[in-house]
This record gives structure tokens, C-alpha cells and sequence, in this order.
């Protein structure tokens, strides 16, 4: 079927809560996706940053046809081989000690949640289980992500939200600290915020933030989801800021494409929950955590993040160059290969026009064009993108 005819019966019988652009994607091969019209895209959004090394890896792709022929499912009554490869892997490359798996980001985030509110109840603090999040954030979209998440828009009709957050703004240590209270447990934040508008933390603003949880025994949580697994340039988003959370959250990048969350902690916190305490049926399987493992050695081992970290530099210099020539633009900020273009109004007219000329882009927070290609994106790609970008900004002044 072609773009039109896959759209038509979309419609028909997919339940309606996507703004989705009038394409069908129907293959992808490194840094390209095609439609069922044939049409070739460089994809500079990387299936929302899950795609980190490209579409269809051969690593990846190998590695869930060996699984599948071995064994797809296995509940965890069992000890499952990938699942503690998988959770070595990225313990040994962490700081962090045990793993929980889960199926998505939201529910990593939901972990963690519980985790922390089990944990200060068993450490003394009975009366605590708010959760303080940073405005413009973003967490999921289940009852309790999305209550967590600091915007209006995605908590807007789903009254009543679950009990126990609150908001404060985001680099604003003073706001924060008057936020504290005998019932709080902890802080939860994502080191950059990706749908909030590619806004990242500065470095002395989550140190202040890890003292000052250290100081009111409250558990800090890292957000990473987006922005772990190579995307800032280091594997894990928290190594730029020489800080360490209590807990971390992701998913994914960590999959290579498959549906993968998982949240990371130290031993002290996870002697927290014991079994019958938290679970996920589908959680950390044979089949995504085959894919998992495939995905991170391949990073490790082919200089991925290395990359990222190159490219983020070089992406970087030349949308600012394009910044500095297009009225349009306002600033470029982030880190690595998680980039965003604040632009004067919105930009929604640009990404479909980048669409139609081949390039794939998203807007974020109405205004801001984030970057996100896979994190094996060569330079010849960028200048591509960049191309593209300059001419479309120039028909858009």
C-alpha cells in the first residue's frame, strides 16, 4: 500500500492522539527512512531518540533473529541470560549497582517513583511521599508521569491527578529549596529538558540539587530517558555534570529500536523493594534485552558515543552558523546530539517543509526545532541536514 491509501485506513481504525505528518514509514537503513511511496528522508529525529544507531543495525538486527529463534518470552520467575547481561553491562559502565527492567520510559519513571517513596519510608520519614519535578519537564504519560510532568497541557483534562507533586522552575535552586518540606522524598529532574524546549541544567545547579537532597535525606532522580545512552556525548547524561543521582531512568536508546525502560540505583536504595514490592510481566524479556545488550556493546565497542560527542560539536557550529544568517533564529543551545534552534514564532511550517525536501526534524514546545539524528550521523549527513535547513530558513524569513 502507498502513503495515501496506509493513511486512509489509519484513520479509520487507530484511535486519534497523534499530530502525524501525511507519510507512511515503511523501511529504514542507517541514517534514512523511506515511505511506501518510495521516498527517501534523512531522519534527524531518530524515532525520538530511540533509534541511536540508525535504523536496522545489523548488530541489533542479528541479534533479535538469533533470540527469537531461541526463545521470545520468559516471565521472570525465572532467571533470564540476556536480562543479566544486559544489567552487567550497564551497571560495570555506571555508577549505579542494580537494574530493574521495565517496557518504556514511563514506566522506569514509575519505578522510581515508588522506589523512592518506599525507600524514606523505611529510613525513618513515614509522613513523606511528594515528589518535587521542575516546570516545562516531562515524564511519561500514565496517571502518575504525567502528574509528574511540569506542563499544563499534558495534565490538562485528566482530573483529579494523583496526589504528591509539586512543581518549581527549572535551574532555580532558591525555588527548589523553599519547595522542601517534611513530606517531600525526593527530586525528580531531567538533566536536559528534551520536550520541554532542549533547556540544558547548569552544572552548579544540580550540584546544589545533589546537596541539597543529601542534606534533607531525599532521593535525587535523573530523567534520562531521552538523554542517556550516548545522546549528550557521554554515555549517560549525568557524567557531564560530575554528579551522581540516587536513581536513573531509561529507555529509549537502550533497545536499539525495541520497547525497553529500565531505572538504575545503588544497592543501599534498592535494598528498598523486596519481592512483591514492584514487577512488569513483559519487563526486561529474553527478545528486547538481546537487543539491548547488542545495542550498548555496539556503542562501547564502535567509539558510538565518541561520535556523538564529535558530531554534537560540529552540528552545533553549523546551525549556529545558520543562526547567525537567519533572522528567524534566536539561539542555539543543548549538548551533543540532543541540539535545539529557538526560533522567533513557530516552527511548525519549517519541519514540513524540511519534510518535503527530504529531511525529517520535529518542533518541540512550539517554537524550538530539536535535532536529534542517530548517533552515528557522519559529517556528509550533517551537511546534508544543514543544507536542507538554510534553504527552507531562507524561504521562512
Amino acid at each position: 500500500m502507498q502513503n495515501e491509501q496506509l493513511m486512509t485506513e489509519g484513520k479509520k481504525y487507530c484511535l486519534n492522539v497523534y499530530n502525524r505528518l501525511p507519510i507512511a514509514m515503511v523501511k529504514g537503513e542507517g541514517a534514512y527512512i523511506y515511505d511506501a511511496d518510495g521516498n527517501k528522508y534523512l531522519d534527524f529525529v531518530a524515532g525520538i531518540a530511540v533509534n541511536a544507531l540508525g535504523h536496522s543495525h545489523p548488530k541489533v538486527v542479528e541479534a533479535i533473529a538469533k533470540q527469537a529463534a531461541k526463545m521470545i518470552h520468559c516471565s521472570n520467575l525465572y532467571w533470564i541470560e540476556p536480562q543479566i547481561q544486559l544489567a552487567k553491562l550497564l551497571v560495570e559502565n555506571s555508577a549505579f549497582d542494580k537494574v530493574f527492567f521495565g517496557n518504556s520510559g514511563a514506566e522506569a519513571n514509575e519505578g522510581a517513583i515508588k522506589l523512592s517513596r518506599k525507600y524514606v519510608k523505611t529510613h525513618g520519614k513515614p509522613e513523606s511521599f511528594e515528589i518535587v519535578t521542575m516546570k516545562k519537564s516531562f515524564h511519561g504519560r500514565t496517571m502518575a508521569t504525567l502528574t509528574a510532568t511540569g506542563q499544563d497541557k499534558i495534565r490538562q483534562g485528566f482530573d483529579p491527578l494523583l496526589p504528591g507533586f509539586k512543581y518549581v522552575e527549572y535551574n532555580n535552586i532558591d525555588a527548589l529549596k523553599e519547595a522542601i518540606t517534611p513530606t517531600v522524598c525526593g527530586v525528580m529532574l531531567e538533566p536536559i529538558q528534551g520536550e520541554g524546549g532542549v533547556i540544558a541544567a547548569d552544572k552548579e545547579y544540580l550540584q546544589a540539587v545533589r546537596n541539597l537532597c543529601d542534606e534533607n535525606g531525599l532521593l535525587l532522580i535523573f530523567d534520562e530517558v531521552q538523554v542517556g545512552m550516548g545522546r549528550t556525548g557521554k554515555l549517560f547524561a549525568y557524567q557531564n555534570y560530575d554528579v551522581v543521582p540516587d536513581i536513573m531512568t531509561l529507555a529509549k536508546a537502550l533497545g536499539g529500536g525495541t520497547p525497553i525502560g529500565a531505572f538504575l540505583t545503588t544497592d543501599k536504595v534498592a535494598e528498598a523493594l523486596v519481592p512483591g514490592d514492584h514487577g512488569s510481566t513483559f519487563g526486561g524479556g529474553p527478545l528486547v534485552t538481546a537487543a539491548g545488550v547488542a545495542t550498548l556493546t555496539t556503542m562501547l565497542e564502535d567509539k558510538v558515543v565518541e561520535n556523538a560527542a564529535a558530531m554534537g560539536v560540529y552540528l552545533k557550529e553549523k546551525l549556529e552558523e545558520l543562526c547567525q544568517k537567519h533572522e528567524i533564529c534566536l539561539e542555539i543551545r543543548g549538548l551533543g546530539l540532543i541540539l535545539g534552534m529557538q526560533l522567533v514564532g513557530s516552527g511548525k511550517n519549517i519541519v514540513a517543509e524540511c519534510l518535503k525536501q527530504g529531511l525529517l526534524i520535529n518542533c518541540t514546545s512550539e517554537t524550538v526545532l530539536r535535532f536529534i539524528p542517530p548517533l552515528i550521523i557522519t559529517k556528509k549527513e550533517v551537511d546534508e541536514a544543514i543544507a536542507i535547513l538554510d534553504d527552507v530558513l531562507s524561504k521562512n524569513q
